[in-house]
């Protein structure tokens, strides 16, 4: 799974090396508001989840952990 993460996450902002860098994505400066509501209709096409939107959260977007972690909750 985090293989499909981390190629989402490289197509929203293929300027940075998500390979490499597995957190603070938020308070890094790397993803944005924009940039999470992209990620998010991703994450729901590609692995067939549904996130609530109050699951929609700086928090659970700051880490590949915290992303991994949303999907795997989302998917119960």
């Amino acid at each position: 799974m985090k293989d499909k993460i981390i190629k989402i996450l490289i197509e929203a902002r293929p300027e940075f090396d998500f390979n490499e860098i597995q957190e603070d994505f938020i308070s890094g400066g790397m993803l944005d508001s924009f940039d999470i509501i992209s990620i998010v209709s991703d994450i729901e096409t590609e692995l067939g989840v549904s996130i609530q939107g109050d699951k929609i959260l700086p928090e659970n977007f700051d880490s590949l952990q915290a992303i991994e972690d949303l999907i795997k909750e989302s998917s119960c």
